[in-house]
């Protein structure tokens, strides 16, 4: 399978090169094909990191993280390759493909559950661990409706919460992700639709297959709105919803709503803070009649010193009271500091401090699971993107 991937996508590699030279090969007739292909867009990302976890946890494991999770390792987080035909104008149509491989953000963002083996004195291994991922794959078109109706179909990244997967075209201000992020849904499959009204609103409208899968799992699905607010300059909002049918552990299925706000502000040239507010129930969550519920905020403030360095730290809150999303009913509390370095255009090489602190014994240590409310991890990530 790996094989049969890799021969594609060199062949991929080569139709965009072969579009970029600029010869007459379009013009015959056995590359004919290059012309359907003209105006395709290829990108690139990569991030490699370094996480150290100062309780030395038994199990190696930076508990309640996501793409962060492994203790005292080297890791090749994410190689992306990203091909992409937008459709800017009325009436065009176009795709984007993100191909990734790695060993943090492709393992989490599956949206099916790797397969697993179990050896006799082993253990139980996922079997595609270092597997690859379409993070995400649609066709678009521009639907001459009013500004343009943008259709996109197949599978995308979720518009819920502040935070991004990382990719060329963006990454987050720090290396590990908020607790809002790692307990909303990641990507969707199914149809979206988005508008923008004029230059201070927008609109968004999606139906999708449960959360992160690819093939429903019931006969429900999911829907999700977004309204994208910029009442003044500077100024950025974004409402967002998503909600639906999802398996639940009291009933068979229970409806999960989500509410989310996220405000950007840039309060000087060199200085944003991003809010990001969000509340989640499910109904029957915990048991039959009891739904559960969890909310959270969190905040990042970006300081640019010069033109190559700048500082993010970021203060969250995350209210798991009924341990639905985290697994252990608590109240978690964090804060990141991470300073950032643009060495070259294209090259970023950024450190980072994480407390964690929890109001219950829920944090690894040398002496097992569940013994220490904190955690502290250090870490280090280099950046490349075209």
């Amino acid at each position: 399978m790996k094989k049969l991937f890799k021969n594609f996508l060199l062949a991929l590699v080569g139709v965009v090169f072969l579009m970029g030279t600029g010869k007459a090969y379009a013009d015959t007739d056995d590359t004919i094909a290059l012309k359907v292909l003209k105006g395709v867009e290829l990108h690139a990302f990569a991030a490699a990191s370094y996480s150290y976890n100062t309780n030395n946890p038994a199990d190696r494991t930076n508990a309640f993280r996501v793409f962060d999770t492994d203790d005292n390792t080297f890791k090749f987080d994410a190689g992306e390759l990203v091909l992409l035909k937008d459709a800017e104008k009325q009436g065009d149509a176009g795709f984007r493909i993100d191909l990734s491989f790695g060993f943090s953000q492709p393992d989490v963002n599956k949206s099916s559950p790797d397969p697993s083996i179990t050896i006799p004195g082993q253990g139980t291994f996922s079997v595609n661990r270092e597997d690859f991922d379409v993070q995400q794959g649609y066709v678009t078109y521009n639907a001459p409706i009013g500004n343009g109706l943008v259709i996109d179909a197949g599978k995308f990244i979720t518009h819920i919460g502040a935070e991004l997967m990382d990719g060329y075209d963006g990454f987050n201000y720090n290396i590990s992700r908020s607790w809002g992020f790692s307990y909303g849904p990641f990507t969707h499959t199914g149809i979206r639709a988005s508008y923008t009204i004029n230059d201070k609103v927008s609109v968004l409208a999606m139906m999708s297959n449960s959360w992160d899968t690819t093939v429903d799992d019931n006969a429900g699905k999911v829907v999700g709105t977004q309204i994208a607010l910029t009442p003044w300059k500077g100024i950025s909002i974004y409402g967002n919803w998503v909600g639906g049918l999802e398996k639940s552990a009291g009933v068979t299925d229970g409806w999960r709503d989500l509410f989310d706000v996220v405000i950007d502000i840039e309060l000087t040239d060199s200085t944003v803070l991003n809010m990001d507010i969000l509340h989640g129930t499910m109904a029957n969550g915990v048991v039959v009649g009891a739904d559960a519920n969890w909310w959270g905020f969190s905040g990042i403030l970006h300081q640019g010193i010069n033109k190559w360095l700048s500082a993010n730290l970021r203060g969250e809150f995350f209210n798991d009271g009924d341990g639905f999303r985290s697994g252990l009913a608590q109240k978690l509390y964090s804060i990141t500091f991470t300073p950032e370095a643009r060495l070259t255009k294209n090259f970023v090489f950024r450190a980072e401090y994480r407390h964690d602190h929890s109001n219950v014994l829920a944090f690894g240590n040398r002496d097992g699971a569940n013994r220490d409310n904190t955690q502290d991890t250090l870490s280090a990530q280099a950046i490349f993107f075209f």
